[in-house]
């Protein structure tokens, strides 16, 4: 994590959607200090909310909080990590982001579907991460920050 901290470097245009959120939102991740795909998202995702200052991460851990956990489930699974985006005054869920970009998902099954073990697939996956270099992450988050920006319009318009 130490690493990605340092080298992450966020798009210009994600930067600019995440310094244009004007709703305060927490970012509710729940993960665990042992997970792999934890240790490859979640400094991307600090530096897009270090980016704005109405978004405030705050970080739970998965085994200490199993009700909250399984109702965030990804494919029947305990995956972290798990990012709930809520509407800080309310409360409000905008939208969910994890355990891992969609692209890495469909590699992970795809390996499973054909019977890699699980150092293998761990291994993999690392050698996925670093060729990506967060690239993908970025742009779903591009895609969820117009999201819940798009929620954020409705939900004033109805008031």
């Amino acid at each position: 994590m130490k690493r990605l901290e340092k080298t992450v470097q966020l798009h210009n245009s994600l930067k600019l959607k995440a310094q244009n959120i004007s709703r305060k939102m927490i970012w509710l991740i729940i993960t665990e200090g042992w997970c792999g795909d934890a240790a490859q998202n979640i400094p991307a995702i600090e530096k897009i909310a270090a980016e704005s200052p109405n978004i405030e991460t705050r970080y739970i851990l998965r085994d200490a909080n199993l009700d909250l956990m399984d109702k965030y489930l990804s494919y029947n699974a305990r995956s972290i990590p798990k990012l709930i985006a809520l509407d800080a005054g309310t409360l409000q869920e905008l939208g969910t982001w994890g355990p891992r970009p969609q692209a890495a998902m469909d590699y992970f099954f795809e390996m499973k579907h054909q019977g890699f073990e699980k150092p293998q697939m761990m291994e993999n996956m690392q050698r996925w991460y670093n060729q990506d270099k967060e690239e993908l992450l970025q742009a779903e988050f591009e895609t969820l920050l117009e999201k819940w920006a798009q929620r954020e319009k409705v939900a004033v318009n109805k008031n």
